[in-house]
């Protein structure tokens, strides 16, 4: 509220005084004032709003107009190309009554003879009322669950996947994450100041897997009798393999290398097919797997070498994967424990 000084403020009594003197006195002062209980001052507003000499209701109408109307407006909360409409009024309450009791404050604080004066003079002395604004940040933390559920996705980890008979790479995918707390800051913001549009915030989630991290993987295909070596989603080299006979076959799935051994023993499975073998061949050029192999976690299922060089090409194992020693040795220092093999038909 404006107050002159004091000095001003003295000749404006007696500037009074003397106006009561040629009006009829205080009598009709009072009249006058009584008068104008109702009417704002010069200089009132509410928001920024100028209210200068409305009455009660017109004040009234001129806040609910041109401040809880613009308030109330929908805000436009983006992501990208995506919008989400807030619908304000649903979440705030403008207090227009308690903006209409600050704005009338100097009437009841002002001594009459300061507001005869005041007006007599036409200086403002009305008082400036905030916007009295709340914020039902409970509903809109809901409506913010509902903005997260669509915004909110996992990342998508980098992938090797069989399209018949090859291997493709599914690429990875970032993730989004909504940060609630700083969103819901910004929301309140704007809800408080009238601002209509708000940026989401959004964080990036990194997938666990990216295509650099996909090392080698291996597809065995029976049916043309070829093993493919892949790496990060490219062919790097195939070679020719044996595989089971229809009595002992091949099987299909999705295996790992669980253990690499090179200059393997053969131990005797006790199945009919080796009755007439040994129980133990130690390493060396007679043994059946050869100079390298690589167990899958696959009971008795390997990829190794073989002596029988003729068989490459054929249906003749006992559901292993035969390889030509060079072969296998090649293959040996390319791949790790752990890498995939998949066996498709």
């Amino acid at each position: 509220m404006h107050r002159a000084p004091t000095p001003v403020r003295a000749l404006a009594v007696v500037v009074a005084t003397a106006l009561f003197v040629l009006s009829g006195g205080a009598t009709l002062a009072v009249a006058d004032d009584y008068l104008h209980r109702d009417i704002l001052p010069a200089g009132a507003e509410a928001g920024g709003i100028d209210l200068s000499d409305l009455d009660r209701d017109a004040a009234r109408r001129v806040i609910e107009r041109d401040v809880a109307g613009p308030l109330a407006m929908p805000v436009e909360v983006a992501y990208g190309a995506r919008t989400f409409t807030l619908e304000t009024e649903r979440f705030i309450s403008v207090d227009v009554d308690a903006m209409l009791e600050t704005a009338f404050q100097p009437r009841r604080s002002t001594p009459l003879p300061y507001r005869v004066s005041d007006r007599a003079l036409g200086r403002p002395w009305g008082a400036s009322a905030e916007v009295d604004l709340a914020v039902d940040e409970g509903a809109l933390a809901l409506w913010l669950d509902t903005v997260a559920s669509v915004i909110d996705t996992p990342p998508v980890d980098a992938t090797m996947t069989v399209a018949v008979d090859r291997l493709e790479l599914q690429p990875a995918a970032d993730g989004a994450r909504l940060d609630r707390d700083d969103t819901l800051v910004a929301l309140r913001e704007a809800l408080l100041t009238g601002e209509k549009r708000v940026e989401l915030d959004v964080e990036r989630v990194a997938p666990a897997v990216t295509a650099e991290d996909l090392g080698p993987a291996i597809l065995v295909d029976i049916s043309r009798r070829r093993l493919f070596l892949y790496d990060r989603g490219q062919l790097v080299k195939d070679y020719g393999v044996a595989v089971g006979t229809p009595d002992h076959p091949t099987p299909t799935g999705d295996f790992h290398i669980t253990l690499k051994r090179y200059m393997p023993s053969w131990g005797n499975p006790g199945s009919a097919w080796a009755a007439d073998m040994p129980a133990y061949i130690p390493p060396g050029p007679s043994n059946p797997l050869g100079t390298r192999a690589l167990n899958l976690d696959a009971p008795g299922i390997r990829i190794h070498g073989t002596t029988a060089n003729y068989s490459i090409g054929t249906a003749a194992s006992h559901g292993c994967m035969r390889m030509h020693r060079w072969d296998i040795e090649d293959l040996y220092e390319r791949v790790e424990v752990g890498t995939p093999v998949y066996i498709v038909r």
